[in-house]
């Protein structure tokens, strides 16, 4: 499965469009970055999609998202830390601080498939 940008003639792409998204749907948490790096705050969502850039989230419409968070994902031991792009209702969009490895995505892809059967 590769792991294509997708090619656009237009120079005024956002990031978040330009990678390509895959399928996630995994419960994840979002780690709020408190007084001295301290992660006692959290909360769920749920990981709609993912590229090498950032992913979409789904979260409570009534609750805050912070600017700044970890993105746990479950069943996955890392951290992401993430930065607020949009939001639209229940629909978060967020940008990764910095490309995720394309081994880590695949991890994340293929342990989203073979827990979805």
């Amino acid at each position: 499965m590769p792991l294509n940008i997708v090619r656009e003639t237009k120079a005024n792409i956002p990031h978040d469009e330009v990678f390509e998204k895959f399928e996630i749907d995994r419960p994840g948490k979002i780690i709020f970055v408190g007084h001295h790096l301290s992660t006692k705050n959290q909360m769920r969502c749920l990981v709609r999609r993912m590229s090498l850039y950032g992913a979409e989230l789904e979260v409570s419409p009534h609750l805050p998202v912070p600017n700044h968070f970890f993105l746990e994902i479950l069943g996955v031991r890392d951290e992401i830390g993430c930065t607020l792009i949009r939001r639209q209702k229940e629909k978060v969009t967020v940008g990764f601080n910095m490309l995720i490895d394309a081994d880590f995505l695949h991890h994340v892809i293929r342990l989203s498939f073979e827990t979805s059967h």
